[in-house]
């Protein structure tokens, strides 16, 4: 490698480092500790070191034959999962702008949880419901559930206090809402909501909304999909752009999780 360009590697993976680190260390400082914020910061820590001390890392690692292999392996595979990477926002992107679009009739809506604080919808949960409300207006032959159990040291499930929500803010009758309030994950989420719709006569086969953040559409809808619900259509509810790629991170490894558990 020459010297130019070595340099500007240098100053490269050290402009990155930092900027993910600052950006981590924010999230972290709202609370925001999670895989999402944790492992980008160790990237961010391993390129700034990389760009300070190129030099000595690479002395450590060419002291034999086997570690200079091993240096290289390690980029072979970040450099794959990179690539990996790259194209599951690419497919995200792509959900994400179908999910855009209006909505076609649909026999019923599923609202999917995402967390509750003291009894409240949190920000990213009340997004979904209010995207969710001008779909539920527009199509008033439509069943409507809300989908979560009840979180630990919890006493109302989920689905208790989105339907309040939906009551509260948007006038939207209890009697029009369904509550699923046993789930504890994205694949509860919809299996305990289709039993729900088989109850009440509805076939899967048909066209039915799921409201969820634009981030987890794609696995929604892989997982639906599984599910045997052959026209699931995912309505997208937009990630504020403070938490959105910390959010999209945390989704690629949830997605992958989900594809070595057989969700999908």
């Amino acid at each position: 490698m020459s010297k130019a360009l070595l340099t500007s590697t240098r100053v490269i993976l050290f402009t990155i480092g930092i900027v993910i680190i600052v950006d981590c260390v924010a999230l972290m400082a709202i609370g925001k500790i999670n895989f999402g914020s944790v492992v980008p910061l160790l990237l961010g820590i391993i390129f700034v070191a990389h760009g300070l001390f190129w030099h000595a890392i690479r002395r450590f690692f060419g002291r034999n034959h086997w570690l200079n292999r091993l240096w290289y392996g390690l980029w072979a595979v970040f450099t794959i999962w990179l690539i990996s990477f790259g194209l599951f926002i690419w497919s995200l992107q792509q959900q994400i702008t179908l999910s855009m679009q209006p909505a076609p009739t649909v026999t019923a809506i599923i609202i999917l949880g995402s967390g509750t604080v003291a009894g409240k919808p949190t920000p990213t949960l009340a997004k979904r419901l209010d995207t969710a409300v001008p779909l539920i207006k527009s199509q008033p032959s439509a069943l409507v559930i809300t989908s979560g159990g009840v979180g630990f040291q919890r006493t109302r499930s989920e689905a208790d206090i989105m339907a309040t929500y939906l009551h509260d803010s948007h006038d939207i009758a209890f009697e029009r809402i369904l509550q699923e309030g046993k789930s504890t994950s994205t694949e509860e989420n919809l299996a305990n909501s289709r039993d729900i719709l088989e109850e009440k006569g509805l076939s899967i086969t048909d066209p039915i909304a799921i409201v969820t953040s634009d981030f987890h559409t794609v696995r929604a809808a892989s997982i639906a999909k599984h599910q045997g619900y052959q026209q699931p259509i995912t309505v997208a509810s937009s990630t504020p752009l403070s938490i959105r790629y910390n959010a999209w991170f945390r989704e690629y490894f949830a997605f992958v999780s989900g594809w070595l558990l057989g969700e999908y």
